[in-house]
């Protein structure tokens, strides 16, 4: 059996090419440790921005909590529907701009609906701050850097 070909791309089209696949693959796993243990997870963004960051919602009594505390240096991998893949290498931080706080809890009616106010004591919004993002179309075997400076 012949091996698989990955269907052709430029350098040009890799930002939007990920970018698809964090459109398509809305459930991207976050990697985190506990000590010297890795640890995996579904997580569900609240915003992803043109420039790759990430915003995840997480309640303070979660693990990853206090894994990100102790190392906020995580990895989200995005896999879509064609085994497309993007990995956003990045650090996390607790979101406190109050603005920026205020528009994405606006926007999210599963946040209003299950954490009632943007003042629940539970709430975190952690924004992923991308290092590197690498994108690798099926088969190809092989990731691609994706530049951070590239405009949407």
């Amino acid at each position: 059996m012949p091996a698989p070909v990955p269907r052709p791309f430029t350098s040009d089209e890799i930002p939007a090419l990920a970018r698809a696949v964090i459109a398509r693959a809305k459930f991207p796993q976050l990697a985190t440790l506990d000590g010297d243990q890795p640890r995996v997870r579904p997580v569900s963004p609240v915003r992803v921005d043109h420039d790759f960051t990430i915003y995840v919602a997480n309640l303070r009594s979660y693990g990853k909590t206090r894994e990100i505390a102790a190392n906020p240096k995580v990895e989200l991998n995005y896999l879509d529907d064609t085994h497309d893949q993007v990995r956003i290498t990045g650090v996390a931080e607790v979101l406190t701009d109050a603005a920026l706080l205020c528009e994405i809890w606006e926007s999210n009616p599963l946040l209003r609906r299950y954490l009632g106010t943007p003042e629940n004591p539970e709430l975190i919004i952690y924004r992923i701050r991308p290092s590197r993002v690498r994108f690798m179309r099926e088969w190809a075997l092989e990731y691609r850097d994706v530049p951070l400076d590239v405009e949407a």
